[in-house]
């Protein structure tokens, strides 16, 4: 008697997951090691949905774990991933799984570039062969039993999440197979089964009649709701696979109804309740004739039936002959009570025991976002404090020159070189003197030009493909379903313009370098002379000794000694500023776990002030302390400039000196500037424009600004 229904497997056209899952890492995500362990995630994905839908599966526990992984990569992968149409496109194709085709055609399919539709179809799968495996199951043994009931709620367990879901995941109608009534009908299919399959247990180990027929008389109930959902709905009958549900389904029904009549009879008999035992057994006789007349080819039912007849044979004889109990009509019966001891299992991730997530180290997009914004706000901080500190250092280094210190103190014999002048004069020979600057300088506006060249070429692509999109647009109207070329671009469009204003602000800075080198140049070529040649180019002043010991130079000495410190404490505090080092990924990923979403700029306000408030406070602390003491410094000179000795070549010596002391600081800044503009262009500043396209119909790897890398 025991005829149980399984699902077919959907089939699916082969997707290729590794070339556009790879572009994209390559895209996003900086060469290196976790680049290369991602490319090979995506890989091993690609085999995975080969194992798990690429080939026919056998009916056992290891092919449905293989279809479970792939399903639980599959929603792990989906935040991971932008799979839009305009971004990653994957269009997955799957046939109906009840449409066989016919002689003039093939079976109906749905393809869809929807991550969704194919968690959908994976999904039902697992539905699918859940079912199959448990009507493979023996059920003369408990174990057999147990695997039965368990495998029948997880596939009614999938049936009833797409019935809840495929609609918001599709957003068009789906294939008959995939639509919330056929699925809503096989996850009621399955749970009755699983149903029935508690009854078998619980007549195989002899538990109570009041009990069994409690559970055969709530899986007639399910049995009888699938049969009612199967036939209201017109979609179903016209599949042949249906045509053969329908007649078990109503079998069932009426086989589980005698079930629940024949165990209440056995207790009507316990109880002494002669009649209502004959009324329910004649009740029980009569649903087995129904199977027996109209679904005998589906199920047998003999032995069922000769059970029952021998029962209300020998009942009917004890009562006549000995009880004379009366038999109440089958509508004063008392109703019998239901115990359902099963439900459809929820869809929890992950659903298989071995499931190990491929991309586990990388974040989902939106806390990937999240960080792109926050490493944003960081380094605008970082920068903005570092560049006040630098400011400070350009003005007070001024502010020394303008007033010949610390030379002017150093060179109170008037004919030796100022020890503050010597070291000036190291420092930009250890750079490569003059001919670092030159050099520089001759090779930025060749870079410039490459970079816009590039640009220029980029963008003429893109406005050619525009023009092509529009042509096909108006050539096949509604048929050239593509997105608009102007919307796919625009992140393109919208970093191409941007810079074009970097490479405009940075050939602008390049002739405001020249002439600033210009003025300084021949300070900076007297200080990479050798020393005696640069005691010959400083011309002497007639000695000022009586400054040697004055208290005026003490004090000037000791406040520039301060100044150094701080000066040295900005050095340390800027190197303390760029060691930092915080992974916000946690942060982000626990308030997306908690709310579903992440307000970055709360978060990120707070945490930059959390990590670097003590640093900035440091800062301003330092810039306070600089100003009191340049204000001391100025005074103090004052005073000296009074005492010291006056004439034209004292005053043309100290005249020098501050040139050469300004030549050293412009040197230092404009050879630090060059280079971090040449670095800048050498290493093709166009790639951080890159943008991941994969639509039908574009050519977008042939756009120079999209593969300068």
């Amino acid at each position: 008697m025991a005829t149980f229904i399984s699902v077919p497997l959907k089939k699916s056209s082969e997707v290729d997951l590794s070339k556009p899952l790879t572009k994209f890492i390559h895209n996003t995500y900086p060469s290196g090691e976790e680049q290369n362990e991602y490319c090979r995630a995506a890989d091993e994905l690609n085999k995975l949905r080969k194992s798990a839908v690429g080939r026919p599966l056998d009916k056992h526990d290891s092919s449905l774990e293989t279809v479970m992984r792939y399903y639980d990569q599959l929603c792990s992968i989906e935040p991971k991933f932008p799979f839009t149409e305009s971004q990653l496109c994957l269009t997955f194709t799957w046939k109906d799984a009840f449409d066989k085709g016919s002689i003039f055609g093939g079976s109906v399919k749905l393809a869809l570039p929807s991550l969704g539709y194919e968690k959908t179809c994976v999904l039902f799968n697992i539905g699918a062969l859940a079912s199959q495996i448990a009507c493979e199951q023996n059920l003369d043994n408990d174990e057999a039993l147990k695997a039965a009931s368990k495998y029948y709620q997880l596939a009614s367990g999938a049936f009833s999440h797409i019935k809840d879901t495929v609609l918001s995941s599709l957003n068009r109608d789906p294939t008959v197979d995939i639509s919330p009534d056929t699925v809503g009908t096989l996850s009621l299919i399955m749970l009755a089964q699983a149903q029935e399959v508690f009854f078998l247990k619980a007549t195989r180990d002899k538990m109570k009649d009041a009990l069994i027929a409690k559970l055969a008389n709530q899986a007639a109930d399910y049995y009888g709701d699938a049969f009612k959902q199967c036939q209201y709905k017109d979609t179903l009958s016209k599949y042949f696979y249906f045509q053969e549900v329908f007649p078990i389904l109503a079998a069932k029904h009426c086989i589980m109804q005698a079930h629940a009549e024949y165990h209440q009879a056995v207790l009507a008999k316990q109880q002494k309740k002669f009649g209502e035992e004959i009324g329910r057994l004649q009740h029980a006789s009569d649903l087995v004739k129904t199977v027996s007349s109209r679904y005998d080819e589906y199920i047998n039912v003999k032995d069922l039936a000769d059970k029952i007849n021998r029962a209300l044979t020998a009942a009917k004889k004890d009562n006549d002959f000995i009880y004379h109990d009366r038999v109440p009509d089958l509508k004063d019966l008392e109703s019998i009570g239901k115990a359902s001891l099963v439900k459809p299992t929820p869809i929890n991730i992950p659903l298989s025991q071995k499931f190990s997530d491929l991309f586990e180290k990388m974040v989902p997009l939106a806390v990937q976002q999240c960080l792109n914004v926050y490493n944003q706000r960081k380094a605008e901080l970082i920068n903005t404090t570092i560049a006040q500190m630098r400011d400070a250092t350009t003005f007070v280094n001024g502010v020394l020159a303008s007033l010949n210190l610390p030379a002017a103190i150093e060179d109170v014999s008037g004919d030796s070189i100022p020890q503050s002048i010597l070291q000036k004069s190291k420092a930009i020979i250890q750079q490569g003197g003059i001919q670092t600057i030159d050099q520089l300088i001759r090779d930025l506006p060749e870079l410039l030009q490459r970079n816009k060249e590039i640009l220029e070429e980029s963008l003429k692509f893109l406005d050619e493909e525009e023009a092509t999109d529009n042509d096909l647009k108006s050539k096949f109207k509604d048929r050239w379903q593509r997105t608009p070329s102007i919307e796919l671009y625009k992140p393109l469009r919208t970093e191409g313009d941007s810079f074009r204003g970097v490479l405009d602000r940075a050939i602008g800075a390049d002739a405001v370098v020249k002439e600033r080198y210009q003025t300084h140049r021949e300070a900076i070529a007297i200080l990479c002379k050798p020393e005696t040649e640069l005691n010959a180019a400083i011309p002497s002043a007639n000695p000022a000794k009586t400054l040697q010991g004055s208290e005026v130079v003490s004090t000037l000495k000791s406040l520039l000694n301060m100044l150094d410190e701080v000066k040295k404490g900005r050095e340390q505090l800027e190197n303390d500023i760029k060691s930092v080092n915080f992974d916000m990924t946690t942060k982000f990923l626990t308030a997306l776990a908690q709310d579903g979403a992440v307000n970055e700029e709360a978060i990120s306000v707070t945490e930059l002030d959390r990590i670097y408030g003590s640093y900035t406070h440091k800062v301003q602390e330092n810039l306070k302390k600089q100003e009191d003491i340049i204000n001391n410094i100025q005074s103090s000179h004052q005073e000296f400039s009074k005492m010291k000795q006056t004439n034209s070549e004292a005053n043309l010596r100290e005249e020098v000196l501050k040139n050469l002391a300004v030549g050293h600081d412009n040197y230092i800044e404009l050879v630090a500037n060059l280079r971090e503009g040449t670095k800048r262009f050498t290493t093709k500043h166009c790639k951080g424009t890159k943008c991941s396209v994969n639509s039908p119909g574009t050519k977008l790897s042939k756009c120079p600004f999209y593969s300068y890398n």
